[in-house]
């Protein structure tokens, strides 16, 4: 059976972070989950701590001390998940955005579908967004057709946070190299993917905004998304080793 894991970065999400634990390990399929904690003050670190008396053999975390960047939360799970030789590597929101009964539907698009890389999709569907604000839906969604247009990459959520990685994508990659700590991250890596030959699939899913924490969007994160992907033209991509 293939080892599944599924990466959740943390910092203040005390609401939602064993509701969400217990809802993926309630799932068949046997998934493990690793959680990078990012120092934060409302004791979401000591909750895992308690969780993983239970779930001792299926539940990591690896503190960090302060917001380091989504990215760098990532990458950081990426290198610690090969090299525990897991064969698929999720990419999930603590707060429920991602519905984590979707994320058999993202496994089966690899190990059954042929692809290399799932992206949960808000938009190969049409706009699958619930709850929030129509400015927020018009940025994300004109964010993904400009990385479309500029990168000339043929994928409609090039901003997602739901993903899953086959381990030959994440061993590919040369993840010192990733650049963008923020929301481009996200368009970093599937673009480098793409360019690397890799076959993306999109999945279709319903995107809904969180109930309980607050968002850690800002408007920084979108100008180094959007000078990031500029960059990117310009790029070269090596094949790792």
């Amino acid at each position: 059976m293939d080892r599944k894991i599924v990466i959740i970065p943390t910092y203040n999400e005390k609401e939602n972070i064993e509701a969400i634990i217990r809802k993926v390990f309630s799932l068949d399929g046997d998934y493990s989950i690793l959680v990078i904690e990012d120092g934060s003050p409302d004791g979401t670190a000591a909750i895992v701590k308690k969780l993983q008396d239970e779930f001792s053999e299926r539940l990591f975390m690896i503190e960090r001390k302060g917001k380091l960047g989504l990215g760098t939360a990532y990458i950081t799970g990426f290198k610690w998940c090969i090299e525990h030789g897991y064969d698929y590597i999720f990419e999930m929101d603590a707060d429920f955005s991602h519905d984590p009964d979707d994320l058999p539907r993202l496994y089966s698009a690899c190990a059954e579908g042929g692809a290399d890389a799932a992206i949960g999709s808000r938009y190969s569907d049409g706009v699958s967004v619930v709850n929030w604000p129509i400015g927020r839906i018009l940025m994300s969604y004109f964010a993904s057709v400009y990385v479309r247009t500029v990168l000339s990459v043929k994928l409609y959520d090039t901003t997602a946070g739901f993903m899953c990685y086959s381990r030959k994508v994440l061993e590919t990659m040369d993840l010192d190299d990733v650049r963008m700590k923020g929301y481009g991250f996200q368009i970093e890596m599937k673009y480098t993917a793409c360019r690397l030959g890799f076959k993306v699939a999109e999945v279709p899913v319903i995107f809904v905004n969180r109930k309980l924490g607050t968002s850690k969007m800002s408007s920084s994160i979108f100008g180094e998304a959007f000078w990031g992907v500029i960059k990117l033209r310009t790029r070269k991509f090596h094949r790792r080793g």
